[in-house]
C-alpha cells in the first residue's frame, strides 16, 4: 500500500505543500501521495486518522497550528516552546495510534534568513502575533537577535504600527512580515510602515511567497534594503517535515 502524507487547514486554496510533495514523489521514485484536507473544523481530524490507514504523518497550516495540540500525545520541545505545531507524525504500533507534534517553521525560518544577517543586525520587528511569529521569533532569538512583536494594537511587549518612529526604525533593522498582508490575490497591500525611513542596512523578510515580491519587499527593494521572500522557508521546512516522517 502507498504510503500516504497530507495537509490539514482551512481553506487551501493557496498550499504550496501538495505540489511540493507530488513533484517529490515523482522524482524520487517514492510510492506515496499527498493529500489535501480541507477541514472547515478541527474536529474533522479524527475522521480523517480514521479513515486514512496509510497516513504516516501531515502538514499543519492556519487556522490549526495551535488547535492541533489537543490531539497530540507527544510535542517536541521547540514547538511546545513557540507553542505551533505545522508537522505531525502519525505512530502506529500494533493496533494503536500515537501522533507527535513538530514545527519545523523554525528550522525553514531559520535556514533562509541566517546567510543574511549582518552583524550590526541585532534588533528585529516581528510584523504580526499569529503562529507563524511565534516560530519566527523563537528562530531569531536562538540567532542572538532582540526581538520585538508589532500588531495593529498596542499591548504589553506589543508595539503598535504607530510606535515606528524613524528612530525605533534605526534600531531595528531586521523586519519579518508574518502577516497575509499583500498575500495574492491583494497584492497591493502592505504592512502600514513609514518605508521612506528603511535604509540599505535593513533587512526585509517576508513569509508570504505569493507573490514572490510582495509589496513589503518593493518598498523595502526601493530603499536600497536586502530582501527576501518565504519561499526557501516554505522549502526548507517541507523538507524537514520530510525528514521526521522518516526518522
Amino acid at each position: 500500500m502507498a504510503r500516504t502524507y497530507g495537509l490539514i487547514g482551512y481553506p487551501l486554496g493557496h498550499s504550496f505543500s501538495r505540489g511540493y510533495f507530488t513533484d517529490f514523489f515523482t522524482q524520487q521514485g517514492i510510492d506515496a501521495e499527498y493529500k489535501n484536507f480541507e477541514l472547515p473544523q478541527i474536529g474533522g481530524l479524527a475522521s480523517v486518522l480514521a479513515e486514512e490507514t496509510a497516513l504516516q504523518g501531515f502538514n499543519v497550516t492556519i487556522p490549526y497550528k495551535q488547535q492541533v495540540f489537543a490531539f497530540l500525545d507527544e510535542v517536541d520541545a521547540a514547538a511546545q516552546a513557540i507553542g505551533a505545531v505545522n508537522v505531525v507524525k502519525v505512530l502506529r504500533e500494533g493496533g494503536s495510534l500515537r501522533l507527535k507534534g513538530y514545527n519545523t517553521d523554525v528550522i525553514g525560518f531559520s535556514d533562509s534568513i541566517r546567510p543574511l544577517l549582518q552583524p550590526y543586525q541585532t534588533h528585529a520587528l516581528i510584523l504580526g502575533t499569529g503562529g507563524a511569529s511565534k516560530a519566527v521569533d523563537y528562530a531569531l532569538r536562538q540567532l542572538g537577535l532582540d526581538t520585538c512583536f508589532v500588531s495593529r494594537t498596542r499591548r504589553e511587549g506589543v508595539l503598535s504600527y504607530d510606535d515606528l518612529t524613524p528612530d525605533v526604525l534605526s534600531r531595528y533593522t531586521v523586519i519579518v512580515n508574518t502577516t497575509p498582508l499583500g498575500m495574492h490575490p491583494k497584492v497591493d497591500e502592505c504592512p502600514p510602515l513609514h518605508y521612506a525611513s528603511l535604509t540599505p542596512h535593513h533587512l526585509l523578510f517576508d513569509v508570504v511567497y505569493n507573490p514572490l515580491k510582495t509589496r513589503f519587499l518593493q518598498l523595502g527593494e526601493l530603499a536600497g534594503a536586502t530582501i527576501c521572500n518565504g519561499m526557501d522557508m516554505l522549502i526548507g521546512q517541507a523538507r524537514a517535515a520530510w525528514r521526521i516522517w522518516n526518522e
